[in-house]
């Protein structure tokens, strides 16, 4: 399972041309299920979420969670952070899961998100044709993937 995380001063998701989720500061996370992913995966990469120390304190310096900030949460499924650019020049995504994995997967994110932080994670629209807007504070952007853990 693979996040970039993006700490943003305010974000949105327009699905299929209707609004979907509309947050203030806090995280964009950019969600991407690999077909061998578990539950195992949602739970150590929404702790890891939930805690990465990337908003600044009084001094400047990233010591600050979201949950520190009072931060929000959008969470959009994105199949393409499993694209394999090794052979020609068109992406494959056969190691990212299909609809049958992935969404169940990427709701228990969400959930579990949700519990971690106390509030409601907006979301995009499953496999739905999205568009983002988004303004990325500092610019702070971080790839996580809960297969490489050490």
């Amino acid at each position: 399972m693979r996040a970039l995380i993006q700490r943003v001063n305010n974000a949105s998701v327009i699905a299929d041309g209707k609004p979907s989720a509309d947050i203030g500061q806090g995280l964009l996370v950019l969600l991407g299920v690999e077909e061998n992913d578990t539950i195992d995966d949602v739970l150590w990469l929404s702790r890891k979420v939930c805690g990465l120390r990337i908003f600044n304190d009084g001094d400047g310096v990233m010591n600050l969670s979201v949950r520190d900030v009072d931060g929000e949460l959008i969470v959009v499924s994105q199949f393409t952070l499993h694209a394999s650019t090794k052979k020609g020049n068109r992406p494959s995504y056969i190691r990212a899961a299909g609809h049958e994995i992935a969404v169940p997967l990427y709701e228990e994110f969400v959930a579990t998100l949700e519990k971690e932080t106390g509030k409601k994670v907006g979301t995009g629209v499953f496999g739905a044709h999205m568009e983002i807007s988004l303004v990325n504070d500092g610019p702070v952007t971080i790839m996580i993937d809960s297969k490489s853990r050490e």
